[in-house]
């Protein structure tokens, strides 16, 4: 719908402020809710977010790290309020930009992780993946699901239309982009989820958060790329002096994968969690579950301390290990290789299988139960592509031309490769350290010709007991 002959685009990003309720952020500062979104944030689907920590395990290993995907959501409908309300304040006119609009993108930026799944991404990458049915699952289509939901059970008025531009606009990934991209004001589709750039609002609020949560500086200013960004040719668009700006974005993201998420006890602890979680399904119908909202909503962080505090025989194991954690007693990591740039467009995730079927005689005969592997992949978010190749820059406000921008024209200190693949090989049991050690290097040798790991396993870590 356009604006009303005469209007003035401000009518659209004015609030009544009497209709207003309002919340401090320790990221933002004050974040101002209307009612339509209060619908959706007063309803215990949604506060169930408050019982997700937005990194999962990671506040095991950095103790501050236990904001919940409740602040990273309210954040993010900030900031897509904010981006929607720039482009509106610029362009709103020339694009047609309407008040149904904005509200669209705010809603989405709200409800972009009500389908998430307890410890982050552990929840689909791993515990999904790898249990019982081996089943593929986002946390994107069951936000699709939830929201559906909440509508459903609180009988919330929306617009069937409004609701499902939410919805396309959270599963907006790269696999969609020629899809999106054919739709009018595509653009409103780069703001939340961007599957054409990756450039998105959900990236400038969790890579500003978590970094503040773990004690970590960041270099990155969002709020440059949100005052300077414009729309061309149906898409958010970005000068050429703010190349750099827009790199510091996917370097800040892999750092945070390299030193927070992908951490090594980090990683350690999600493995034990997996465990435990694949061997209480059977009695706590854990994937059953997750399959449906009116279930899944009830499934949150807390789960760890129902087997925990459990009495129930079928739950031992799995509280077994939850105990160990506890206790600091956790598997053990061994060694880690980074994979050759030259082999990772054909490298295959290594196994628990394939370390014991390169181990030798010795006192120990290793198993499958004995070994835990963890495969990291760290990207710009576009595998071994540059992002940036995807990202159409302009010269200044008074040119109307887009262009790409190759990086040995910027800077020759920018990587020349973007992506990173560790294999990091852990032992359950202390006892089994230098057997397990052995049998990766054995494992390294068998396939590379060489050891890829930069050092020998230390050896106070192999006579630990």
């Amino acid at each position: 719908m356009e604006p009303a002959p005469g209007s003035d685009v401000w009518e659209l990003i004015s609030k009544d402020r009497r209709s207003l309720k309002h919340v401090h952020d320790n990221v933002h500062g004050n974040i101002y809710l209307e009612p339509l979104f209060l619908k959706f944030i007063d309803t215990e689907q949604f506060q169930r977010l408050r019982d997700l920590k937005q990194l999962g395990l990671t506040h095991m290993v950095y103790p501050g790290a236990v904001h919940s995907r409740f602040e990273h959501s309210l954040g993010v409908y900030w900031l897509a309020g904010e981006a929607i309300n720039k482009i509106t304040a610029y362009q709103g006119l020339e694009l047609g930009i309407d008040r149904d609009d904005i509200q669209t993108i705010k809603l989405a930026g709200l409800l972009h992780d009500v389908g998430h799944g307890p410890f982050s991404h552990l929840f689909e990458h791993e515990f999904m993946r790898l249990g019982p049915g081996g089943h593929i699952w986002s946390h994107e289509d069951m936000s699709v699901e939830m929201i559906q939901y909440i509508v459903d059970t609180h009988h919330i008025d929306i617009d069937p239309v409004t609701l499902k531009r939410v919805k396309e606009m959270i599963t907006a990934s790269p696999e969609h982009v020629s899809k999106i991209s054919a739709k009018p004001k595509s653009f409103l589709y780069d703001i939340v989820a961007n599957g054409r750039t990756g450039i998105d609002v959900d990236k400038f609020d969790y890579i500003v958060r978590d970094s503040r949560a773990c004690g970590l500086g960041c270099n990155f200013q969002f709020e440059r790329l949100m005052e300077t960004m414009r729309v061309m040719g149906n898409e958010i668009c970005y000068r050429a002096k703010d190349y750099l700006t827009i790199h510091k974005l996917f370097a800040s993201r892999a750092d945070l994968h390299r030193t927070v998420y992908s951490h090594a006890k980090v990683k350690a602890i999600e493995l034990m969690v997996v465990d435990a979680l694949i061997k209480a399904d059977s009695y706590l119908n854990i994937v059953t579950r997750a399959q449906r909202p009116s279930l899944f909503w009830k499934l949150d962080d807390s789960i760890l301390k129902i087997i925990e505090s459990s009495s129930r025989q079928e739950l031992k194991d799995a509280k077994d290990l939850i105990q160990r954690i506890r206790r600091r007693d956790l598997y053990q990591f061994c060694n880690e290789f980074s994979v050759p740039k030259e082999e990772i467009d054909y490298f295959k995730e290594i196994t628990p299988q394939d370390i014991i079927c390169s181990q030798k005689a010795g006192r120990f005969t290793l198993t499958e139960e004995d070994v835990a592997v963890s495969n990291v992949k760290i990207d710009l978010t576009r595998g071994t592509d540059n992002p940036l190749q995807s990202i159409k820059f302009f010269k200044d406000y008074e040119s109307n031309e887009t262009f790409s921008i190759q990086d040995d024209r910027i800077s020759h200190l920018l990587p020349a490769f973007y992506q990173d693949r560790i294999v990091r090989v852990y032992s359950k049991k202390p006892e089994l350290v230098e057997a397990v050690s052995e049998a990766f290097e054995n494992f390294q040798l068998k396939t590379y010709g060489m050891k890829k790991q930069v050092h020998e396993t230390p050896e106070k870590k192999k006579r630990r007991r």
